[in-house]
């Protein structure tokens, strides 16, 4: 293949950098269904803040020519060309924990149409080991009428974007690489490497870059479960977690893990996947389940302990007024998707307290439509009987918390971020 013509296909969290990254050396088409995205991107606007304006619009293009550079749009014949395809869609779970392939299966058909001899069909979305040759490529086979390893390739490279961080962004991390064939791995090895700073790790096969990225997600995901339960003993014993963690931190190999809400897009979600798989080799995975159900118990522990603490100061509980700061996933991102806040909210909803949410981070439609929240504008439009930091933004650090804290009032810090008197976790 003498020249790459690149589709990215989902222009999200992960697709938008790594097609803006690819656009600086080859001619991309990014496709997204979402038409609103679409025209944000085409003003050179991202509202994820994951691409910074000014260095998207370097690359952004009004028209589909052969020059590089990045031209976004929502209609598929736009892929006709195209001769290198990149799937970076969205994989999340329904409310049983089941994997929703959905995106990925609707991906690869829309893909299918416009598959022609020698294309190359490389996937970014997190699965379960597997998944690439065994759900997708079928489809691709089925849609295309063409032969797997005979007339189109495949390869995996699974994502390694962490929202909101602007250090560790996609073109300064090592990326695992595979292919279908030894020739195709090389081909997909090359590619990312032609634009990665820190170049990449081929794997040995498919499954092994699949499998790999799935416990990455796991074992953070088993780590934090681990400190969770330490606060929960600890707070039992009336010991302060975060004092603890800082002590056993001065030995050279304790790894530095906090309490908190475990939820987003990957670790929220990517042990479900393994353990499905795992369970249809008839093998029940105790380790992997057990710390997301902690984690996923993180929002009743703690709305417990604000209204524990609140009876001790002898602050009434029902009809109180509580400020939880943050709603995102995480800390300095807009991403609401899986957020473990919800958790807290709603159980602290349970006990009859009003529940205001500040989050600058956020935006408001989105978590009105998902969540049924309406985001309050001002933080301190009035004084709280509680007050919940869940989210370390930034822009916290400088909250004034004298000015919306009552008297007689709880502040309850959960990543032990404000420097306050008043941390519980």
């Amino acid at each position: 293949m003498d020249k790459y013509k690149i589709a990215i296909i989902g222009l999200g969290y992960v697709g938008l950098p790594l097609a803006r990254l690819f656009a600086t050396k080859y001619n991309v088409i990014g496709f997204d269904i979402n038409q609103n995205r679409i025209s944000e991107l085409k003003k050179g606007i991202d509202t994820t803040q994951e691409v910074d304006n000014v260095l998207l619009k370097t690359v952004i293009k009004d028209s589909n020519n052969e020059e590089d550079g990045l031209f976004v749009t929502s209609d598929s014949n736009n892929l006709v060309n195209c001769n290198c395809y990149i799937v970076t869609v969205p994989t999340s779970v329904d409310k049983n924990n089941q994997p929703i392939l959905i995106p990925l299966i609707t991906a690869s058909k829309t893909i299918a149409k416009y598959l022609s001899k020698n294309d190359i069909v490389i996937y970014e979305s997190t699965v379960y080991p597997g998944a690439t040759e065994e759900d997708c490529v079928p489809i691709l086979e089925q849609e295309s009428g063409l032969v797997f390893n005979q007339d189109f390739f495949v390869g995996y490279s699974p994502e390694r974007i962490s929202p909101g961080d602007k250090v560790k962004t996609v073109e300064n991390i090592l990326k695992v690489t595979s292919g279908s064939t030894p020739t195709t791995a090389i081909k997909v090895d090359d590619l990312y490497k032609s634009v990665l700073k820190l170049g990449t790790h081929l794997a040995p096969s498919i499954k092994v870059a699949e499998a790999s990225k799935i416990i990455e997600n796991c074992q953070r995901d088993i780590n934090i479960a681990f400190v969770n339960e330490l606060a929960k003993i600890f707070s039992l014993m009336d010991i302060n977690t975060s004092e603890v963690l800082k002590a056993a931190g001065t030995k050279w190999n304790f790894l530095p893990f906090k309490p908190g809400l475990v939820g987003g897009h990957c670790i929220g979600v990517d042990p479900f996947y393994l353990a499905q798989k795992a369970q249809q080799f008839g093998y029940y995975p105790e380790i992997i389940l057990s710390g997301r159900r902690l984690n996923d118990s993180m929002g009743n522990h703690i709305a417990s302990e604000v209204v524990k603490l609140m009876i001790d100061k002898e602050v009434k509980v029902k009809g109180a007024n509580v400020l939880i700061l943050g709603i995102t996933f995480k800390e300095n991102c807009p991403d609401i998707r899986n957020t473990k806040v919800i958790d807290l909210y709603r159980s602290l909803h349970s006990f009859g307290v009003q529940i205001d949410v500040f989050d600058s981070w956020a935006k408001k439609e989105e978590v009105k439509e998902e969540y049924d929240i309406d985001l309050v504008d001002d933080a301190y439009q009035k004084k709280y009987d509680a007050i919940v930091l869940a989210v370390s933004h930034k822009e916290f650090i400088d909250i004034d918390i004298s000015k919306l804290k009552k008297k007689e009032s709880v502040v309850y810090d959960i990543k032990n971020f404000l420097e306050i008197k008043d941390k519980s976790l």
